[in-house]
Formats: structure tokens, C-alpha cells, sequence
């Protein structure tokens, strides 16, 4: 299935520009109530700590204002790096100190805050004080996405506040261009069409290249969020890449003792596992050259610029690469697709037996260790307002509850962006977040030195991943996860 986005100065760029005018014109429901609720707390700040990215922009500008116009709770929102977001959550939490009184947290880290009692459990919380249960909040209201930051129990330890598919773009000026059409079908032997197979796929980035190079254009076939140092590298392998090849939870098998290797039942170092690293490999070295340097922002901004054919992309930067004519040079000419797949893939993730790709998103969490937690239990609440939350999904390409997708708003952007927001709907189930370890940090940190070895040269593909899945096992039994 493939959407092409066909868009013009689009209601995504105009809400992005106006988000401060924007913050006085959101109209909530049961307005009386939220006053009434916020007067107990009336002087009170509440603090929270996030990745700068358009979702949490959205927060910091325009939801945080619009609920202190309200409640007359004033909500600092710190946005910041990757790394250092954590860094100061985690800090923060085993520290006690109770600076922050929310923290983002990232689907795949979730499990280990769960492990270590991090966070209030929402529902129960809610529950114990029902005269702080907003009357338009609702947990059925959420996507299944919702279920990865759910307890044993089925209880909520976090509000979703942004969820999206790590989708394969193209550019459908490149695509449809007759001329580029008649080269490809005279080298191929086939129509240039979006590819299914990996090896389309390379054979659609290897023409890319080469055509554009002796066209003497900066533009290359393929992009590649292949760091050489940052972990951004390390899941793009393990997260997107390498379940389209049906490589899946990294290759960890917790049903044979946690094993990472073929010989203890895992498959890190796979036939399958190499071959995807070999072919990710192979397609970084046709990407632009600042590839070796990109994370997953930069690999955002390198589609935008016009400089890729092609490039698997996170989803959260899609709608603005095909719609702010302020930020990107393909304007109306980005058209997407699901990722290409090996033979067996699509039909083990309909079966739920398997996952074609990564479905990333994080959540808004309550630390136990804040100081104003019923105040920080009414601002996640009103984050799920679906009020709130139309708004927020024509501003940034996100969706968390089910109601959204039927929301007037939603559904006229999704005509303008060519069929986005019900390809997330539609298709989402294919694909999965990180898998449910508590241990993610620690073995991503362990095995993580080996891949940049391997991106580096200094260790060949079926070496580094035999290390690989070594040191994964060294670091499990090290954690008394494999026996």
C-alpha cells in the first residue's frame, strides 16, 4: 500500500506557525470544572523534562499556556536532547530529589522504569481520587498503543502523547518523472515503482546514485541513519531493518533462556541478521555522505533537503517534510509506502506471529519521587482530552486515541496529506515497538561498541554479530536474566 502526499501550504505548517494565537482559541469542554479542580492548587508549578521534538513543542507552546489560563497551574516544560532528557529523568527519580513532576518516557524504556518503581500508577491514582477524574478523560479512549505502558494488570503508567510508524518515503517527483521512468525500465526491465523486496529496493537506490551523479545533482538513491558513534544507528538496525528481514526483539529469545545466538536458540548472528546488516550496509555506502554522521534527525532534514530518492524516515517527521515550505524542499512531492520485506514477513505479522517495522511513540509519565503529583494528574489528563488531542494531530503527525482519527480536522488533513493519518490506523498493527526487556539499556549499551566497529570497517558483518550476540548473553547472565 502506498499514499502519496500532495500538499501546498498546508493546515500543518499554518497551526505550527500560529501555535502561541493557536493556545487561546482551544476550546475545552467543561470548562467550569477544570477551574474548580486547579484552585486548590493555586500557586503551584508543575515541571517536566522531554526530547525536543514537534509533539513536545506542541506541550511546551501551546497545551502548557492554555491549561494555566485554565487551572491557574503554571507548567514548565524543560525540551532538550535525547541523551540528556534521560540523563536528568533518570538522575532525577534515583536520586529522589523530585524535580521533575512528569518525565517522558520512550516505549522502549519503559520497562525498565516499570522494574525499578519509577512511576505512579495512574489508574490506581486516579482511582483513590476520583474528585480529580476529569469528566471528558477516558483510558478506553486510547489506542492499542497505550499497551506498552500498561502493567501487569492492564493499570496506565503513563499518557500517550505521541505514536507514529517508521514509514518508507519517496519522492514521487523523482518516481513519476518520464524521463527517470524510461532510464530505469531500459536498466531494470521493469516500471520505477516503490519497491517491495529488498532487492528492489537496492536496485531502485543503486540507479538513484549513479543517474543523479552523472546528472551532476546532489542527490543520492537511498537515506541511512547510520552513526557511527550514536545509538540512533544501533536501532535503526535492530528496530527497522532487521524485522524486515525477520530478524525480531533484536534476536533475543527469552523462551530459550534469553539466548542472542544460533547455537543457544536467539538469532543476533543469524543468516538472516547478517544478511540485513550486509544489505543496510550496502545501501549506506549509495546514501548521502553526511549518512555516516545522522541520527534520526538528521536524517529527517537530509529527506527534506532533497537529497535522498528514498529513505526509511520516522513518521513524527513525515507530514512536516511534506508539508512546511518552510522547512522542506519536497513540498507535494513525498509519497509513502511500507517498508520493503522479505519473503515470509508480511504474512507472519498478519498472523501477529512477526512485525514489518518499528512503531515508535512515547508517553508522559508521573514520577513517585514528585512533589505535586495530583496538580501533574490533572495536566495528563488534560492531554488526553480529544479536544486537545484533534488539535494536536493536525500540528504534529500523531495520533493516541481512537476518537482522533474521526475528528473533523483529522480527517481533512488526512485528504490533504494523501491518506497519512488512516495509513497509521489501517496499518499500525504490522508494526511493534521495542520489546518488552527491562534490561534494553543495559544490552544496547553493551553490544553497542561492536556495531560501531562494524560500521567503522574494523569488524566484518558475520564477526561483529557472532561478538554481538556474545556479549549480549555475557551481559544477560551478568543481569541473572539467562540462567
Amino acid at each position: 500500500m502506498t499514499f502519496a502526499f500532495k500538499v501546498g501550504a498546508s493546515a500543518l505548517a499554518i497551526t505550527l506557525a500560529a501555535s502561541a494565537a493557536f493556545a487561546q482559541d482551544l476550546q475545552i469542554e467543561n470548562a467550569d470544572w477544570w477551574q474548580n479542580a486547579g484552585k486548590q492548587f493555586e500557586g503551584v508549578t508543575v515541571r517536566g523534562v522531554t526530547e525536543s521534538t514537534p509533539p513536545s513543542n506542541f506541550i511546551s507552546d501551546v497545551l502548557a499556556p492554555k491549561f494555566e489560563e485554565l487551572t491557574g497551574i503554571r507548567v514548565d516544560v524543560e525540551t532538550t536532547s535525547w541523551d540528556q532528557m534521560y540523563d536528568k529523568a533518570i538522575k532525577d527519580m534515583e536520586a529522589g530529589t523530585g524535580i521533575y513532576d512528569m518525565v517522558y518516557i520512550e516505549q522502549d524504556i519503559v520497562y525498565a522504569y516499570l522494574s525499578r518503581n519509577f512511576l505512579v500508577n495512574i489508574t490506581d491514582a486516579l482511582k483513590a481520587k476520583p474528585e480529580l477524574k476529569a469528566p471528558n478523560y477516558d483510558e478506553a479512549n486510547f489506542t492499542t498503543f497505550a499497551d506498552n505502558f500498561r502493567g501487569k494488570d492492564g493499570a496506565l503508567f503513563g499518557v500517550p502523547m505521541e505514536a507514529f510508524i517508521k514509514v518508507y518515503l519517496y519522492r514521487t517527483d523523482l518516481f513519476n518523472d518520464e524521463e527517470i521512468k524510461a532510464a530505469f525500465k531500459q536498466q531494470a526491465g521493469r516500471e520505477l515503482v516503490p519497491a517491495k523486496t529488498h532487492a528492489d529496493y537496492a536496485e531502485i537506490a543503486q540507479f538513484f546514485t549513479k543517474y543523479m551523479q552523472e546528472k551532476g545533482k546532489d542527490v543520492w538513491g537511498t537515506t541511512a541513519q547510520a552513526h557511527t558513534g550514536h545509538p540512533a544507528s544501533w536501532y535503526e538496525f535492530f528496530e527497522s531493518v532487521a524485522p524486515t528481514f525477520g530478524v525480531y526483539n533484536w534476536g533475543i529469545n527469552p523462551d530459550k533462556n534469553y539466548g542472542a545466538s544460533v547455537e543457544n536458540g536467539g538469532a543476533m548472528n543469524s543468516a538472516e541478521a547478517k544478511e540485513a546488516l550486509t544489505w543496510w550496509l550496502s545501501m549506506r555506502d549509495i546514501a548521502p555522505p553526511e549518512s555516516v554522521q545522522s541520527t534520526w534527525t538528521e536524517v529527517g532534514t537530509t529527506f527534506a533537503a532533497g537529497r535522498a530518492a528514498q529513505g526509511l524516515v520516522y513518521g513524527e517527521n513525515a507530514a512536516w517534510i511534506a508539508s512546511d515550505e518552510s522547512k522542506s524542499k519536497v513540498v507535494g512531492n513525498v509519497g509513502v509506502a511500507l517498508p520493503p520485506l522479505a519473503e515470509g514477513v508480511m504474512e507472519a505479522a498478519e498472523k501477529g506471529e512477526g512485525y514489518i517495522g518499528y512503531y515508535d511513540g512515547g508517553a508522559f509519565g508521573l514520577p513517585v519521587t514528585s512533589k505535586n503529583q495530583d496538580a501533574a494528574l490533572l495536566f495528563l489528563q488534560f492531554m488526553a482530552l480529544p479536544e486537545v488531542q484533534e488539535e494536536w494531530a493536525v500540528a504534529a503527525p500523531r495520533i493516541t486515541l481512537t476518537s482522533t482519527y474521526d475528528a473533523p480536522k483529522v480527517q481533512a488533513l488526512d485528504k490533504e496529506l494523501g491518506g497519512y493519518y488512516a495509513m497509521l490506523r489501517d496499518q499500525g498493527k504490522l508494526f511493534k515497538g521495542a520489546p518488552e526487556y527491562p534490561f534494553h539499556a543495559q544490552v544496547r549499551e553493551a553490544t553497542a561498541p561492536i556495531f560501531y566497529q562494524i560500521l567503522t570497517g574494523e569488524l566484518a558483518v558475520d564477526e561483529g554479530l557472532d561478538q554481538m550476540a556474545a556479549k549480549a548473553e555475557e551481559e544477560l547472565t551478568n543481569l541473572d536474566y539467562r540462567k
